[in-house]
């Protein structure tokens, strides 16, 4: 455990930063299940909308740091490569 006080600052704030980090990832986990699930139903409808949130989800956890920009680039290429598939 930290034993300064300014290490035990940091233990704090990477405390929250966890905490904050986990819910995005969380947050992209799900938008992306969405669209999987929405894809194998075959609705392009429901598929191009998820599609959107989930793209939307994604860039902004890349914008946070919480992705990096090549990985949240590879998802959202992924997603749009199974969208356009079922379309």
């Amino acid at each position: 455990m930290a034993n300064h006080k300014s290490a035990l600052k940091r233990a704090g704030q990477n405390q929250v930063r966890r905490l904050r980090n986990r819910t995005v990832r969380t947050r992209v986990k799900n938008v992306v299940k969405e669209v999987r699930v929405a894809a194998a139903q075959n609705s392009a409808d429901e598929t191009g909308v998820a599609f959107k949130t989930a793209q939307s989800a994604i860039a902004k956890a890349a914008k946070k740091g919480v992705l990096h920009r090549r990985t949240a680039s590879r998802k959202i290429a992924r997603l749009a490569k199974l969208t356009y598939s079922v379309q």
